[in-house]
């Protein structure tokens, strides 16, 4: 592994082919395999621009999703592994991409440091040499893939009939990746589906070879110990084995936030550094055990087991920090990036809207036709649009590509939430319902907030590289996480990779909470929203679960003061700063009463 840190997923177009601009240079990313129909632009995109061949998978054909997805992904990877090898035939020369390679790398790297002793050696064998040995011991960036397990849409024949648990979305999107050449991993996102997770055994790319290499390797991406272990043993008992655990803070990351019941990331993370070996051991113990019923042998030793944490993180301290005394393998930058316009697909509007934000501009939002909070932009385009649409008296979005229909509240089939249809229906029942106008008021902008996301989230990708087709929706969607309100102008890679690794500092000014405080009062936040909307009636079960809440974030704070207390590697003023937010947000939480 050459960094130590990575990019996650980024919505569904937003890093569609990150790994094009950053593997070369050992970057891992990640890629969204949700939208089959973007992967297959994206494919005749990107094969015409590298003059590959490409023949079109049409919709109606036989398992067209897989196959999309295993096309692009192989497509991706061949190119990759040109870029890769075009860079390491290159001269060491200043300011081309071999060079590129190294200078981004951390201080500390091995590598880096043996890249500046060559660079000092003087012209001669000695020098070929370790410039031969330099090069040999590169490596390209993974090329990740993220499965949103609780995007699993039915899916049915031109004549009605349901085609079969196996071609639901989630699964056909697995079948895609493990029929690919990629030797990377599968992210699974957003709590466990049984079915998902049991498919997962048809592919011997899942377990060990006759070497004991893993080809195609588990990421689990998790806000708790807890809902960590279970997973891992449910997988475990079927013989795979989960690579990485991904921790993502419940409140303070990008898209889709899943909120702990007060558990904050200093103490989990405090958790898994006490709990990481027990774990192991025990996983290990099933995984042992079931493999020999697959007919695998089983490793006399443990595989890797990494722990990564994202959400929040914004300066090189907080990444240091994490790394060093939580112990974490690697830390994920994601919302920073949206500003890295040579990594990410950002169409110029809204990356002007991106530079030009303020914190208020960044918000929990109720807008995902799913019913999970997302973390929402107020300048995008696309809720302009829904303005626009409420204003008219038209809410709701034409439904087109279908990937988040759920909803059997008025069709047989599911529908999306986001739809127009579901919420003309929606709000023609509430009009009849006879509610009080406040109760009525507060269940109409439930219906109404929600927004295509499905276009919304393909639509910058689509601006970006000219792809628009006539009449398509070019309203953008973009869910950054909070964190980059302090984030103010566009990046180059350089500028962005120098800033994880403390080279550079391109927050100087800018004043900021510390990543575990902001999410402390994101958290205190929510907990003062979730008792407002509770004003009316509060039930003897919703006070008990609001009072446990409250005790979970007191915890937190107690902990973050001996945490705060105990930097002595930190500026004295920086903790001093620490200790007053924190003090701060502690007499914020006192005030809720319950």
């Amino acid at each position: 592994m050459s960094h130590t840190f990575h990019i996650p997923v980024l919505g569904l177009g937003y890093s569609i082919d990150t790994p094009l601009k950053v593997a070369r240079y050992g970057i891992a990313s990640t890629i969204s395999i949700v939208d089959d129909e973007l992967i297959e632009r994206m494919r005749q995109y990107h094969a015409k621009l590298n003059g590959e061949p490409y023949t079109a998978i049409a919709k109606g054909d036989t398992d067209a999703r897989a196959r999309r997805i295993t096309q692009y992904l192989d497509l991706v990877a061949g190119l990759v592994e040109k870029q890769f090898k075009t860079l390491r035939a290159l001269q060491f020369e200043p300011g081309n991409d071999l060079s590129r390679y190294f200078e981004l790398l951390p201080e500390h790297s091995r590598l880096k440091q043996g890249y500046d002793l060559m660079c000092d050696f003087p012209e001669g064998s000695q020098k070929q040499h370790f410039q031969k040995w330099l090069k040999s011991e590169m490596v390209v960036g993974a090329i990740d893939v993220n499965i949103m397990s609780k995007v699993d849409k039915m899916n049915y024949a031109v004549t009605g009939e349901f085609t079969g648990d196996q071609n639901t979305d989630a699964l056909a999107a697995l079948r895609g990746f493990a029929n690919s050449r990629l030797r990377s991993s599968l992210i699974l996102s957003a709590g466990m589906n049984p079915r998902l997770y049991s498919y997962l055994e048809s592919f011997a790319d899942f377990y060990p070879s006759a070497n004991g290499v893993l080809n195609k390797k588990i990421i689990l991406k998790v806000s708790d110990f807890r809902s960590a272990f279970i997973q891992a043993k449910f997988l475990a008992k079927k013989g795979l084995w989960v690579s990485e655990f991904r921790l993502e803070s419940g409140l303070n990351c990008g898209g889709h936030a899943f909120a702990t019941e007060g558990f904050l990331l200093g103490p989990i993370l405090e958790e898994f550094k006490q709990k990481r070996q027990v774990m192991v051991h025990e996983l290990f113990a099933i995984y042992q055990a079931a493999l020999p019923e697959k007919g695998y042998a089983y490793p006399a030793c443990p595989p890797n087991q990494k722990l990564s944490v994202q959400g929040g993180i914004g300066t090189a301290s907080e990444n240091a920090f994490l790394l060093e005394h939580y112990e974490v393998d690697t830390t994920g930058w994601g919302s920073p990036f949206l500003l890295v316009p040579e990594v990410t697909n950002v169409d110029q509007e809204t990356l002007h809207s991106l530079e030009t934000a303020t914190e208020a501009d960044y918000y929990l939002s109720g807008a995902s036709p799913l019913g999970i909070l997302f973390n929402n932009f107020k300048k995008s385009t696309a809720e302009s649009l829904r303005l626009k649409r409420l204003e008219k008296d038209r809410p709701g979005s034409p439904c087109t590509k279908k990937y988040l229909c759920t909803n059997t509240e008025f069709t047989a089939k599911p529908i999306c939430t986001a739809s127009r249809e579901y919420q003309h229906l929606k709000l023609k029942e509430l009009a009849v319902a006879g509610l009080p106008e406040d109760e009525y008021q507060q269940a109409r902008q439930t219906v109404v907030e929600k927004i295509c996301l499905c276009e919304g989230l393909c639509a910058s990708t689509y601006i970006k590289y000219d792809m628009l087709k006539p009449r398509e929706n070019k309203a953008v969607a973009i869910c950054p996480g909070p964190n980059l309100a302090y984030f103010s102008r566009s990046y180059s890679l350089d500028e962005m990779v120098g800033h994880i690794y403390g080279v550079t500092d391109i927050l100087e000014k800018v004043k900021r909470p510390h990543m575990f405080v902001k999410e402390l009062n994101l958290y205190i936040d929510y907990l003062q929203r979730d008792l407002v909307s509770q004003l009316r009636q509060v039930s003897e079960k919703k006070k008990k679960q609001l009072t446990n809440f409250k005790s979970q974030l007191h915890e937190g704070i107690a902990y973050y003061q001996t945490l705060f207390a105990e930097s002595a590697n930190q500026a004295p003023q920086l903790i001093q700063d620490w200790v007053e937010e924190l003090t701060s947000s502690a007499a914020r939480l006192a005030m809720i009463k319950i």
